[in-house]
């Protein structure tokens, strides 16, 4: 693979890492990272953290 396309790649594969890292959801309760999203009674989305079971929406 060209040195050119492998920069490209190193590039847009450091910008989605950077996404991911800065959108993650933190319980605020805890603090914690470990937020798994439920689909909530009325359809809507809810988060719960599997760290101290703290759940909102």
């Amino acid at each position: 693979m060209p040195a050119s396309i492998r920069e490209e790649v190193g590039h847009l594969l450091t910008a989605v890492l950077t996404l991911r890292t800065s959108t993650r959801i933190h319980c605020p309760s805890c603090g914690s990272a470990h937020v798994a999203q439920v689909l909530g009674d009325n359809g809507g989305i809810s988060y719960v953290c599997t760290a101290c079971g703290h759940s909102w929406s």
